[in-house]
Order: structure tokens, then C-alpha cells, then sequence
């Protein structure tokens, strides 16, 4: 049985899918990018700010199945650009421990939705 997620704290979907689905203890979440929730505009200051807002999205969808970035087991990182790399990392960093994050890999693409410059998914369990 799966049950929708979702949060007025996080951007609305922009096409046919929902913020998350949770799945028994298992929870999936659609790709966050820098939109900000209350305006819908983008957040895209700089990679690092832009970087903090998706985030940010993520952490109110992960609320919204209360939970938090410890319950985080697997992250997918899509990137425009690998020069922004070590920024995104950067930023990235500060929202888990280093000795229990999660397993992640970081993919660089030819375009993200809006043409933004980083797109995050997560998989997280209760």
C-alpha cells in the first residue's frame, strides 16, 4: 500500500507525480529542485544558495513523512555541470553526519527541469 506525501512547505509538483510516496517504513521522494515554495520562483543567487533551497524542499517533504535527514539511506544527485561539484558537496554536507550518511551517487546531466543546476532525490526508511 503506498500513501501520498505532501507539504505546502515544499514546492507544488509541476506535472503528473507527488513530492513522495511512502511505501511501508520506505520512503521515496520526487526530485527537488530551487523553486521556492510560498513565491514558486527559482532560487538560483548562486550554486550554494540554490543548493541550500533544494535542501530546504527536501527536508519539509521528509518532515511531511516525519522524518528527518538521519532517515536518509540513499541520495541521487543530478548535476549540469561537475564544476559545481565541491559547492554542491559543500552545502549537501551540512545536512547530515558524515559517519551515517547516506549512500549517494552524483550524475551529471545535459539539462534538469527549468534548467536549473541541481536536482535531488532521496530514498529514506523509518
Amino acid at each position: 500500500m503506498k500513501k501520498i506525501i505532501s507539504t505546502t512547505k515544499a514546492p507544488a509538483p509541476i506535472g503528473p507525480y507527488n513530492q513522495a510516496i511512502l511505501s511501508g517504513n520506505t520512503l521515496y521522494t520526487s526530485g527537488q529542485i530551487a523553486l521556492h515554495p510560498k513565491t514558486g520562483k527559482l532560487v538560483m543567487d548562486d550554486i550554494k544558495t540554490e543548493t541550500k533551497q533544494v535542501m530546504e524542499n527536501m527536508k519539509a517533504v521528509l518532515e511531511a513523512a516525519d522524518m528527518t535527514f538521519e532517515n536518509v539511506i540513499k541520495t541521487s544527485i543530478f548535476i549540469n555541470d561537475m564544476h559545481n561539484f565541491s559547492e554542491i558537496n559543500e552545502v549537501y554536507g551540512t545536512y547530515f553526519d558524515e559517519t551515517t550518511a547516506p549512500a549517494r551517487e552524483t550524475v551529471e546531466v545535459a539539462n534538469l527541469p527549468k534548467f536549473v543546476n541541481v536536482e535531488i532525490s532521496m530514498i529514506a526508511i523509518k
